[in-house]
């Protein structure tokens, strides 16, 4: 008997693929998380039945979400992920010297624990044997209250608005990562697809500029998420991310990437139209 994997996208698409075997099964306090391995993308992970990352695709959502801002902000220092229990943002973010610390606020631990037993190509940096690395257990919201003018740069690395991430989409949420952004701070949300989401977008672009004063939407291309469109929003209190994007910077890292590049980055901004009529002021 053969075993196929199917996320319903809406009420009338979705994506399927051919799975060999479930790798981890089980339920945490927060949601239920399962990893399966599958032919055409690796290991998978799911969290209440959705995609969140595949062992193929994943470096597209990691790239995307993480070095848009470390090479837009001048001097990255300290950079707070809230989600992103899978460790790929952090891998990522480990890869600029001018980090001195990166925490990871994960309120899930079992995700921590199996990505880092089962994913380790994503989870390389969150072992515990990283010193520039810290973790915490806990609900972002409840963190960053008790953190105020203190990172550089913050990623939400979040799953859809559903279940625990629910606030995480929420201005009174934004007002607090503001207060937790020194006064040139960057913020990073994932904000889910153009194509299926409009809604959802709406509201959130909405939340944004209530509280930031630069909100520019960018796009990326990862095709187990819904349509293949994704997006992030780039939230910020003083740089623009291509007015300030430092070029030279970027164009001469001294590490791979195998999505972002110093010219992708400018292209990633320019969106399709109905795109950017969906989040228009």
């Amino acid at each position: 008997m053969e075993l196929w994997y199917t996320e319903k996208h809406s009420d009338n698409v979705g994506i399927t693929m051919k799975a060999t075997k479930t790798l981890f099964s089980g339920q945490s306090q927060y949601q239920k998380l399962d990893i399966i391995e599958t032919l055409e993308f690796g290991r998978m992970m799911l969290l209440d039945g959705l995609v969140m990352v595949t062992e193929r695709d994943e470096f597209i959502y990691h790239d995307m979400i993480t070095h848009p801002a470390l090479f837009t902000h001048p001097n990255p220092k300290k950079v707070l992920v809230i989600g992103g229990g899978d460790g790929g943002s952090i891998r990522e973010i480990m890869k600029h010297p001018e980090v001195e610390l990166a925490v990871l606020c994960e309120i899930d631990g079992l995700v921590i624990e199996k990505s880092i037993e089962l994913l380790p190509s994503m989870a390389s940096e969150i072992d515990g044997t990283n010193p520039r690395v810290k973790l915490h257990v806990d609900d972002g919201l409840a963190y960053i209250r008790d953190h105020q003018k203190e990172f550089d740069i913050i990623l939400v690395d979040s799953t859809d608005p559903i279940g625990p991430a629910v606030g995480l989409f929420e201005e009174n949420f934004y007002h607090l990562v503001f207060a937790a952004l020194k006064d040139d701070g960057i913020m990073i949300a994932q904000s889910e697809s153009p194509f299926y989401h409009a809604e959802i977008q709406k509201d959130m672009y909405r939340n944004l500029r209530a509280v930031f004063p630069i909100v520019e939407m960018y796009q990326a291309f990862i095709p187990t998420y819904p349509s293949g469109f994704w997006s992030f929003a780039f939230s910020s209190k003083t740089y623009h991310p291509t007015r300030d994007f430092d070029h030279d910077r970027a164009k001469n890292r001294k590490f791979k990437t195998r999505y972002y590049n110093e010219d992708l980055h400018r292209g990633a901004f320019m969106l399709p139209t109905f795109a950017r009529d969906n989040i228009a002021e």
